[in-house]
């Protein structure tokens, strides 16, 4: 029996995010320059995309590009950037014929214009897609995306289009980048590290972490379904104890 035949398909995490870490080290250990280890980063991701679509899950999002990223070396940087247009440009056609929904979230502001072209071509071809919606969050951080919703909620009080009174936890979420988006139910973690590294830390608080010593360019669909798996043989009591969830 495969590993995807052993994922209970009533018990699915619909939305998987992964932190996408050791693309470097990867191709440290092979004697490699780093540029090559994000390219076989873009292969991965095919594969996890394709993985993820063929065990139903709903929304996979993928730290792609961080804020604190943009302090690495400029020659890196504009790599990484060219690749990403050369990764959507080939992959936007099965993307769209496979029914995948491309999604982003982060300050695309920063990104350079033929990226933010480049993205907005694809998410536009792929907006009818019914299955899998793919989120890339690029140039993104928790912590602008907390401060970025803070500014824009206190403008509305100021505005008066919001009461200060009516501000709770749905409010908040409602000025996030990912407010029609479910929160994680599972995130993944590659290449050894156990933080979380300013990525969705609103949305996270009640995700299962499954960290994994794979680096990145290693993980495929087996490594996906294991860490699924694993998931599905938690106890996700929000809170409450194991017999109000038994009741």
């Amino acid at each position: 029996m495969s590993l995807l035949d052993k994922i209970d398909k009533n018990r699915l995490p619909a939305h998987v995010a992964i932190i996408m870490d050791g693309n470097g080290r990867w191709a440290k250990a092979r004697g490699l320059g780093r540029g090559e280890g994000h390219r076989e980063g873009v292969n991965a991701i095919r594969r996890v995309v394709e993985a993820a679509s063929k065990a139903s899950v709903q929304y996979l999002t993928l730290y792609a590009f961080s804020t604190e990223n943009w302090n690495r070396p400029t020659e890196e940087v504009k790599g990484l950037m060219d690749l990403m247009v050369y990764a959507i440009s080939r992959e936007t056609p099965d993307l769209k014929k496979n029914g995948v929904r491309i999604r982003s979230i982060g300050d695309m502001d920063r990104l350079p214009a033929y990226a933010r072209t480049a993205l907005g071509e694809c998410i536009r071809e792929t907006a009818e897609g019914t299955g899998l919606t793919l989120v890339l969050a690029l140039s993104y951080s928790s912590k602008w995306e907390l401060s970025t919703a803070a500014r824009n909620m206190a403008a509305d009080v100021v505005k008066g289009v919001l009461e200060e009174e009516d501000i709770d936890e749905e409010t908040f979420a409602g000025y996030l980048t990912t407010r029609d988006i479910p929160d994680p139910d599972l995130l993944i973690r590659t290449g050894g590290e156990q933080r979380i590294s300013n990525f969705l830390l609103w949305q996270c608080a009640y995700a299962e972490f499954y960290f994994t010593g794979t680096f990145w360019p290693d993980f495929g669909d087996d490594a996906l379904y294991e860490a699924i798996i694993e998931y599905q043989g938690r106890e996700r009591r929000y809170g409450k104890t194991s017999d109000q969830i038994e009741r």
